[in-house]
């Protein structure tokens, strides 16, 4: 797909970070676009800019909550009918949240949530698209995963619902390589592995889950920090809670790539017809790091240097 113009595009998790980004600018590439998030405002945020500086572009917004299949056929119908379509020819399964970092300590509930928003959102979503992705002369899907779909630590933190998820996407978009040449040679796939992005994902999580952690939970927190080296000893529970909501602002303030980075690397990617698109520097050193010697995968940091023993 050499190009976006008069294309129609789907993306969900449209409301902040990557999500926006790639509606800003495929409209800014004269792509139709109907974008889906959970948090109304977000996406409302989003809708006003775009609608603002694209005007002759059509931008449709739906709350929908992609783990949740009701919810994405009926965003499915309602794409068709206010872009007035037939054919849908890109598919941006972004939309994801954290959470569930322990299957130990976590609640199922959080766990759960974590898993079918990453997994079965980028699953409804290609199953209620297919037949109009399938119905263009051109289309591609590209399903988000990240580098913990490789990788499945944070370099010492637990993070087994996201990483089992990010795992499944990015088997799925692999495995629809063959099936597409065989079955839809006309549509292409991607498999997105981002590294740190300037996203709000972890603010946001903490709004889609209502999160409210346990003393016990905060505990546990605040002992993998100790592990991780952190000189948290003489920290009040209270003063542990505030550190993980700094962190959570901090996680976009201080990343490597931006939000408008990564989309522009993906969109390129995809113009080029790329299956793999590893988004930022950290991303392509792990995944080094990772393939050149995958025993010692979980002994290494997020950026690659090697963890002391201790840590373990």
């Amino acid at each position: 797909m050499e190009d976006f113009k008069n294309k129609i595009a789907v993306v969900t998790g449209g409301g902040t970070g990557m999500g926006r980004e790639l509606v800003l600018q495929l409209a800014n590439d004269g792509c139709h676009v109907s974008m889906c998030d959970i948090i109304e405002e977000n996406m409302q945020e989003t809708f006003d800019m775009v609608t603002k500086q694209f005007p002759d572009v059509k931008i449709t917004k739906h709350v929908c909550d992609v783990s949740n299949e009701e919810d994405v056929i009926r965003f499915r119908d309602e794409v068709l009918t206010q872009q007035q379509t037939d054919h849908v020819n890109l598919l941006f399964n972004n939309a994801g949240i954290g959470g569930g970092g322990s299957f130990i300590h976590s609640s199922r509930e959080e766990w759960e949530r974590c898993f079918a928003v990453c997994w079965y959102g980028v699953y409804y979503c290609s199953r209620a698209f297919m037949p109009y992705i399938i119905a263009s002369d051109e289309a591609h899907i590209i399903n988000t995963s990240s580098i913990n779909g490789f990788w499945a630590s944070l370099g010492g933190t637990p993070h087994t619902s996201y990483s089992a998820a990010k795992f499944a996407v990015k088997g799925f978009s692999e495995a629809l390589i063959d099936d597409f040449r065989v079955n839809a040679p006309h549509v292409g796939v991607s498999v997105v592995m981002p590294g740190h992005i300037g996203t709000s994902i972890a603010i946001n999580t903490g709004k889609i889950l209502e999160i409210e952690r346990s003393d016990e939970e905060i505990e546990t927190s605040k002992q993998n920090m100790i592990k991780m080296g952190l000189p948290v000893h003489n920290f009040s529970l209270d003063q542990i809670r505030e550190a993980m909501k700094e962190n959570a602002e901090a996680f976009a303030k201080n990343a490597p790539t931006s939000s408008a980075e990564a989309s522009k690397i993906i969109l390129d990617a995809v113009k080029q017809k790329k299956w793999r698109i590893l988004v930022g520097d950290d991303a392509k050193a792990l995944d080094q790091y990772v393939r050149n010697d995958p025993e010692e995968a979980y002994n290494i940091s997020f950026h690659g240097e090697r963890r002391g023993e201790n840590i373990l």
